[in-house]
């Protein structure tokens, strides 16, 4: 240290602690980088899912980030809202349904994808198997054992000459191939004739339905398809105006003015679907996680809808029922 005076050693040894310190202060924020999940057409039954998350010790803004995009169920707009969330990035993408999952699907092969709530992954070409999904997309499916033909059977058990059903399906919902499939296959049993509804734009609607009741109906029946949802609240008008009986695949709908539902809980579906996600931040290849099945189920009754359309519940039918609403 000949020749070198004390404060340009000090300048010296201050720069090189500099040059230490900048690489570890970086490595720290790399560390410290919160997690941010992309959620396609968010929502109130969404709640599930943040309160599943915040269970297993998420905190939003603490150590876990929400990012979200809007498709309102429509494939165009789904495939730019996924395409969004791919470009800002996020960490994991978490979806709803059939066409939101597909269209996630085609805008990345690299970001975890969680699917909630689809019809039938496979047929829809999401994954491979139910128990090897393969790729980057798992999560879980609505679909049960004869879950479309149960709805029928409830509303013939409650009105027994129920023989001619309605079943309302979007074309652009690649799982509704399985349900349409699953309800011909059943009908026989149930004695039923099956009246399929087409409905894939906002536009069709009213024709479709005028058609549907030319057809004179007993009964009408839905799944929770996010397209179709966007124009429940119509839908429920139009069977309280025409007095046609209906049931649905989500309790909310029952809340809203529908007369009755039976399906896969929602809100489980989602609190699952959020251990998955954790899973997955904490390095669990999508790969690796088979693909989840309803385990919890329920019914909902409206009163109310019922009385306007002039039908009796018998109190055995209420009992069995996992809610009742007045």
């Amino acid at each position: 240290m000949v020749g070198m005076k004390r404060r340009e050693f000090i300048t010296l040894l201050g720069g090189g602690a500099a040059s230490i310190a900048w690489p570890l202060a970086a490595r720290a924020q790399q560390q410290t980088k919160i997690p941010r999940i992309g959620i396609i057409d968010d929502s109130p039954r969404w709640n599930a899912f943040r309160h599943g998350l915040r269970d297993l010790g998420y905190l939003e803004g603490q150590n876990i980030a929400f990012d979200y995009a809007y498709g309102d169920g429509v494939p165009e707009r789904l495939a730019e809202a996924a395409a969004q969330l791919v470009r800002r990035p996020v960490d994991v993408i978490a979806t709803y349904g059939t066409a939101a999952s597909f269209a996630a699907k085609q805008a990345t092969t690299t970001i975890p994808i969680v699917m909630i709530s689809v019809g039938d992954p496979v047929r829809a070409g999401l994954v491979a198997s139910l128990a090897h999904p393969g790729g980057n997309v798992t999560g879980n499916t609505i679909l049960g054992p004869d879950i479309g033909a149960k709805r029928i059977q409830l509303m013939q058990e409650l009105i027994p000459t129920i023989a001619r059903v309605a079943f309302l399906w979007n074309p652009n919902n690649a799982s509704h191939a399985a349900y349409r499939q699953e309800l011909r296959a059943a009908a026989p049993a149930l004695n039923a004739k099956l009246l399929f509804v087409e409905v894939g734009s906002a536009g069709e609607f009213e024709s479709a339905f005028a058609a549907m009741m030319k057809e004179r109906p007993d009964a009408f029946s839905m799944t929770g398809d996010p397209f179709h949802q966007l124009h429940v609240g119509w839908i429920i008008d139009f069977m309280a105006k025409n007095r046609l009986p209906a049931i649905y695949q989500l309790s909310e709908n029952v809340h809203a003015g529908g007369l009755m539902s039976y399906g896969a809980s929602q809100p489980d579906l989602f609190r699952r679907a959020a251990t998955y996600v954790s899973k997955i931040l904490r390095g669990t290849k999508p790969a690796e996680l088979p693909v989840e099945q309803p385990t919890k189920f329920e019914s909902a009754m409206n009163l109310k809808a019922a009385k306007a359309i002039g039908l009796t519940i018998p109190d055995s039918f209420l009992l069995r029922a996992d809610e009742v609403i007045e």
